[in-house]
């Protein structure tokens, strides 16, 4: 036989023979052996696993001489004519090019004739999710009370695309994909049959090419075959399908691991000029990432890919890697893919992601995580009082972000009352301030940012340079979600207002966002980013909307909305003494020592 029959041959013409759908045959198979054949079915899965070629074996097991069956004779003239496909009364529709209230307004006019020459009469509705809506009402009536001699089969690969009353009208079974092992015991098995000789490794790379497709699985191997004669061999399967040799694998992950972005250019360029696609050699290199990481996480899984041949250069390739660069890598190169798409240069894009893993900078994060871990632990702080002490923090600014709130003291999570008109007039309140090298502590958690004067801001609104940063905002948005996308949703909040002696002021709706936005590792990537974007060095400056409008009319003199630095009420006013503190200022000097935390005396 020749090869270029492989498919036909091998489709499966029994329920036996299906692969994969054991559970969806167990089921057909008891109704037909105890009469409760529905009226409407709908098969849905991923393409290649059986859905078409199952409603065709359940269209002879009902109608089949000897039956209804549990499996069809595929001898008798009903089983041969459906097989066939010149059976009058089993009609298959492909509902994408036959997607009208036309087409479906015909089927409603002939179910009600009786069939003239076997049991049933089946309709199987092929990419039904292609219909129209008018289709679909008008099939929806029939579906709901067909006639008894009738059995609706439809099949899709998108389900979610049918109306839920089709849904509902419908026994739905969904197909799933084939397993790795029992697509390569079934082409080992064609193999077998068709006296092709077959490295083990290449079938099972076809396996993992067809993504759980049993017919795309098939006809791989019939590809493969034709251009390798009697042989199939992994390096044969590799150059057919236009997939990268373990080797090239390897020497990709080393460019990208030595961050070498001279050496992984050129292995690119000899990709392109190899007849290779920049979207199949991205897939792939995901792939090969993926099994990395996987083999790094869970190396007991056996779930490494088969196209690694060398196991140990494939272990040493894990070991170089952290596990969060590698997922890292995985989700840069995802989202370049998807860009990929609609490239009018998929090898740039492929190129740009490339050096974008090579520029990858968060190795040098950890490495200060690990350092300021062992830093600790050379200190013999032991780890459950750091998370003491963090929950005590935690609890600290809570309570000033309740003061900043209501302007009083906070003493045991409340609110403490305010000093007494007395009190006031010998010589004013005693007021008392948290204030460290650089700054108070505000509310939010974190070091309080010092005040922001606005009047510089207020004269540059309209400034030639204000008008170019909000020009181009749009762009420092997109590099901020570019670096880190977290960032990016806190920052998008805000709005550039103005620009001043190299600083550029946002305006945020929410106190949140602003403070998020302040903290030292996300105003780092954002001036960064300011200053790849426009060109100069800028620093970022941040106040409210709210105070940004109210400046004009001289209500917010500064980023508190007053012209004084943010202070709080002590409990006492008559002293500032060690023994008059309120309990929080105890607490904050308990945490941050003597020489961060200053009472200020102001009268």
């Amino acid at each position: 036989m020749t090869h270029i029959a492989l498919y036909r041959a091998w489709r499966p013409q029994t329920f036996q023979d299906m692969v994969g759908q054991q559970h969806i045959i167990q089921t057909l198979q008891n109704a037909i052996r105890e009469q409760r054949i529905a009226h409407a079915y709908l098969f849905n899965g991923p393409r290649g696993t059986g859905k078409t070629t199952a409603a065709k074996i359940m269209a002879k097991a009902v109608n089949c001489v000897h039956g209804p069956a549990v499996e069809p004779c595929n001898e008798c003239d009903a089983c041969r004519g459906i097989t066939a496909g010149h059976l009058m009364d089993v009609i298959e529709i492909d509902a994408a090019s036959n997607r009208g209230i036309d087409e479906i307004r015909d089927i409603r006019e002939k179910v009600r004739y009786a069939p003239s020459e076997v049991r049933y009469k089946v309709y199987i509705i092929d990419e039904v999710h292609m219909l129209t809506s008018e289709a679909f009402n008008a099939l929806l009536k029939t579906l709901e009370e067909p006639p008894g001699h009738v059995i609706f089969i439809l099949a899709t690969t998108e389900p979610h695309k049918l109306p839920a009353t089709i849904i509902s009208r419908c026994q739905r079974f969904d197909f799933r994909q084939v397993s790795l092992p029992e697509q390569t015991s079934r082409l080992l098995e064609i193999c077998e049959d068709e006296h092709i000789d077959a490295d083990e490794d290449a079938i099972q790379y076809i396996a993992r090419l067809s993504e759980g497709g049993m017919r795309d699985a098939i006809s791989l191997l019939e590809q493969v075959s034709a251009f390798g004669g009697s042989r199939i061999t992994l390096e044969g399967a590799v150059e057919v399908t236009g997939g990268l040799a373990a080797d090239q694998f390897y020497e990709l992950a080393e460019a990208v691991k030595d961050r070498n972005v001279g050496q992984a250019l050129p292995l690119v360029e000899k990709l392109m000029q190899a007849g290779k696609s920049a979207d199949k050699c991205m897939e792939n290199l995901i792939y090969y990432f993926r099994d990395l990481l996987v083999l790094k996480l869970a190396p007991s899984s056996g779930a490494m890919t088969e196209r690694v041949v060398d196991e140990g250069r494939f272990r040493a390739m894990a070991d170089a890697f952290s596990a969060d660069r590698l997922f890292r890598l995985i989700d840069t190169l995802n989202r370049y893919q998807t860009e990929m798409k609609h490239a009018l240069q998929p090898q740039t894009l492929f190129e740009v992601a490339l050096m974008k893993l090579c520029a990858d900078s968060g190795e040098a994060v950890e490495a200060s995580r690990v350092e300021a871990a062992a830093a600790s632990a050379a200190a013999g702080v032991p780890s459950g009082e750091v998370q003491r002490l963090r929950q005590q923090v935690d609890a600290l600014e809570r309570k000033l972000e309740q003061l900043a709130q209501s302007g009083t003291a906070v003493q045991g999570g409340q609110a403490a009352p305010a000093p007494s008109g007395g009190a006031s007039a010998r010589g004013g309140a005693q007021r008392s301030a948290i204030s460290s090298r650089g700054g108070a502590f505000g509310s939010g958690g974190g070091m309080m940012r010092a005040a922001v004067k606005l009047e510089p801001f207020l004269a540059a609104a309209n400034s030639q340079d204000t008008s170019r940063i909000r020009a181009k905002w749009g762009e420092v948005l997109h590099r901020v979600k570019e670096a880190k996308i977290t960032v990016h949703a806190w920052l998008v909040d805000g709005e550039p207002v103005s620009s001043a002696d190299g600083t550029v002021l946002v305006a945020f709706k929410n106190t949140m966002h602003r403070e998020t936005t302040e903290k030292p590792a996300n105003r780092e990537i954002i001036e960064r980013v300011m200053q790849e974007v426009l060109g100069a060095p800028y620093k970022l400056a941040t106040t409210l909307m709210k105070e940004w409008h109210a400046a004009p009319s001289g209500a917010a003199k500064d980023q508190s909305g007053s012209g004084e630095p943010f202070q709080l009420q002590p409990e006492d006013p008559g002293g500032a003494s060690e023994a008059s503190r309120p309990p929080w200022v105890e607490e904050a000097v308990k945490l941050f020592g003597e020489d961060l935390v200053v009472i200020k005396d102001e009268h």
